[in-house]
C-alpha cells in the first residue's frame, strides 16, 4: 500500500539567473512550469512520481509588464517614449495590473507545485508578503499589508502609504509561477511613467532610499531563501549561486 501514496516533496532547486531578458526568463519560468504540469498529470497514475520545486531569482533589464486583468491605460508611455528609455513591455499570463522590473530590484519566481506544500492560493500569496516582510525587518524596516492590495508596503493605512514589494502570480493544477519583485537598489523615476499596479495616488519605495545606502543584494537573496525555507517548511538545493552565508 505505502507504494501507492502520493509522494511529496519539499525540495526546492534555487536558480540565480543573474541579469536576464523579461521574455527569456518568461519563457524559462513556462518550460518549468509544464515540466511540472506533465509530471502531475503522469502521476495520477503512477502516484509515486515526485513533482520538482523551482525558485528563481533574477534581475531584469528595464521593462513594464501588464497583468492579464491590468488597464493598459497605467502605463503612461507611448511605443516611442518606452524605446527612447531603453524599456520593454509586456502583456503578460499573472494577475494584477502593472509593475517595473529593472536594475536594482530582486525578482523571485517560485515555480511550486503546491500539492507539495498545501492547497491555498490565498495562503501562499500570504507567506509570500510574510517572507519579505520577515527579511525587510532584518533591516530595521517594518513592511505590512494593506487591505485589498496584494504585496508589501511601509506606513499602510497612512497618507505616507508606499508600496515597496509588488506580487502577482499564476496557478494552475495547483502550479504556480511568476512571483515578487523587491526594490532594494532600484531607480524609482521608472515608476513616475506607470500607475503602480493601477493604484493612484500611492508612492513607491526601495531599500536604499529607506536606508539612505546602497544594500548588498545578495545578502537580501540569502535572508529571503531562509524565511522562505522555514515558512513552506522546505529545504532549498543550489544555495551555493548566492555567493554567501545563508
Amino acid at each position: 500500500m505505502l507504494s501507492h501514496i502520493a509522494k511529496m516533496n519539499k525540495q526546492i532547486q534555487l536558480q540565480d539567473l543573474g541579469n536576464k531578458d523579461y521574455k527569456a526568463a518568461w519563457d524559462y519560468q513556462e518550460a518549468l512550469f509544464k515540466e511540472i504540469v506533465d509530471l502531475k498529470i503522469r502521476k495520477r497514475n503512477q502516484p509515486e512520481i515526485e513533482t520538482p520545486n523551482y525558485f528563481l531569482f533574477v534581475e531584469h533589464p528595464h521593462v513594464y509588464t501588464l497583468g492579464k486583468s491590468g488597464d493598459i491605460s497605467n502605463l503612461l508611455l507611448s511605443e516611442k517614449q518606452l524605446e527612447a528609455k531603453g524599456a520593454a513591455f509586456y502583456k503578460i499570463n499573472r494577475g494584477g495590473d502593472i509593475t517595473y522590473h529593472g536594475p536594482g530590484q530582486i525578482v523571485g519566481y517560485p515555480i511550486l507545485d503546491l500539492e507539495n506544500f498545501f492547497t491555498d492560493i490565498h495562503k501562499y500569496l500570504r507567506f509570500l508578503e510574510e517572507v519579505i516582510i520577515l527579511t525587510l525587518a532584518e533591516y530595521n524596516i517594518i513592511g505590512t499589508r494593506s487591505e485589498g492590495e496584494t504585496g508589501v508596503w511601509l506606513d499602510a493605512g497612512t497618507p505616507f502609504a508606499r508600496k515597496i514589494c509588488a506580487m502577482g502570480v499564476r496557478a494552475s493544477r495547483w502550479v504556480t509561477m511568476h512571483g515578487f519583485a523587491l526594490n532594494v537598489n532600484a531607480n524609482l523615476g521608472y515608476f513616475d511613467n506607470i500607475i503602480p499596479c493601477g493604484i493612484k495616488g500611492k508612492a513607491v519605495t526601495s531599500m536604499h532610499v529607506e536606508l539612505g545606502k546602497e544594500v548588498n543584494e545578495a545578502d537580501v537573496k540569502a535572508k529571503i531563501i531562509r524565511h522562505f525555507a522555514v515558512l513552506f517548511e522546505s529545504t532549498f538545493a543550489g544555495l551555493n549561486q548566492l555567493n554567501t552565508v545563508v
